[in-house]
């Protein structure tokens, strides 16, 4: 049945009207639930670490203006649309920001941040789920509502919970992303995976990701006391310092022996690097590579190997429905851990008002392991 108890008529939001002029705290209209959706209140939301240039325009992402933007987050249900079967009002969700179409999967765009590239995810973002997560209150598709055992994640340790604060849960966004391309591989315990760059949020997301997915990871970076980070933060963890020369990081991939994946999660800045092309070539007969980073242009693949061993490369934009429940999974049955245990921390956490902080401390902490919030 549909359930609306108590909504506020109104709600405050963070606002971009322009590229060229800031966001604004604005008062609007509180979304009302309507079949296939549910309203949900905002504890926290994730605040990428370069989200400033998102909404400044210097990344050139594509988005419909005015926008409440926003990210993932975590909440609880406020109120429900009429054919809700499971959520009730006050449970605790994940509200993901990946939207796919119902009637078309393939079309997706990422609320608040991106409105895909396909002529049905612009109607996603442009129409129904125009508004995201940087508000009081958020209108979002029943199937984007991760529930989530409260009783588990949040009670103490005694009564056999895991201990977790709200903003420990809101960790989940990072590593739900590169779990979406380990899984698409087939990953599988025991396995040697290649994880680089691993020092950045992502990748070291994708080192905690492929770890507690039994696997043996070999982390590469550049940044030495970073990458030292990693490889001694979890089990199975070997750190792969990258050199710029693909002869030398071929060689020290090698002295680990079979590897049988690679995970590639560069940033748009490492187009040039050689680490793509050392990562594939340290590949045994029949492995996987998956390429789920932000690089732009094009890069080169050394096609003889990728054909003469049988190497399958495969992309991946962020994860489906079926990943995010399978996630939610691992961190409730304490396989994949949260919080400081697990050497994740927020390093700051904001209101609405205070996004330009936000934003300055997310881009100041862009590492593994450190989140920034906004609590509206």
């Amino acid at each position: 049945m549909a359930s609306a108890p108590n909504l506020p008529r109104t709600h405050r939001a963070l606002v971009l009207t322009a590229t060229t002029k800031p966001p604004t705290v604005q008062t609007v209209a509180t979304p009302q639930p309507g079949p296939g959706s549910a309203v949900v209140q905002v504890v926290v939301a994730n605040v990428l670490s370069y989200a400033r240039d998102i909404y400044n325009g210097k990344r050139n992402y594509a988005y419909p203006t005015p926008l409440v933007i926003g990210c993932s987050a975590v909440g609880r249900i406020a109120a429900v649309g009429p054919d809700a079967t499971a959520l009730t009002p006050g449970r605790l969700v994940l509200v993901d920001t990946t939207l796919r179409g119902r009637d078309d999967p393939t079309s997706v765009c990422l609320s608040g941040v991106h409105e895909g590239f396909t002529a049905g995810s612009r109607v996603l973002m442009r129409g129904e789920w125009r508004d995201s997560t940087y508000a009081e209150y958020v209108k979002v598709p029943l199937e984007n509502c991760i529930g989530l055992d409260e009783k588990r994640l949040l009670g103490k340790v005694q009564d056999g919970g895991l201990g977790y604060e709200i903003a420990d849960l809101m960790y989940l966004a990072a590593v739900m992303v590169p779990y979406g391309g380990l899984r698409g591989i087939g990953l599988q315990p025991g396995e040697t995976v290649i994880v680089a760059p691993a020092t950045g949020a992502f990748g070291g997301a994708a080192v905690h990701v492929a770890a507690a997915m039994g696997a043996r990871v070999l982390a590469m970076g550049r940044n030495k006391d970073a990458l030292a980070r990693v490889a001694t933060g979890f089990e199975r963890v070997e750190a792969v310092p990258m050199t710029g020369d693909v002869v030398a990081d071929l060689k020290a991939l090698q002295g680990f022996g079979a590897i049988d994946a690679y995970f590639d999660i560069s940033p748009p800045e490492a187009a040039g690097s050689t680490h793509l092309k050392s990562g594939i070539l340290a590949l045994r007969p029949g492995g996987r590579v998956s390429l789920m980073g932000g690089i732009q242009g094009d890069v080169a693949i050394p096609h003889s190997a990728v054909m003469h061993r049988n190497l399958t490369l495969k992309g991946c934009w962020m994860y489906t429905r079926e990943d995010t429940r399978a996630m939610v999974k691992l961190v409730e049955s304490g396989v994949l851990r949260l919080g400081k245990g697990a050497g994740v921390k927020v390093v700051g956490q904001f209101g609405l008002g205070e996004w330009a902080k936000a934003f300055d401390t997310a881009a100041e902490n862009p590492g593994m392991g450190l989140q920034t919030l906004i609590a509206p």
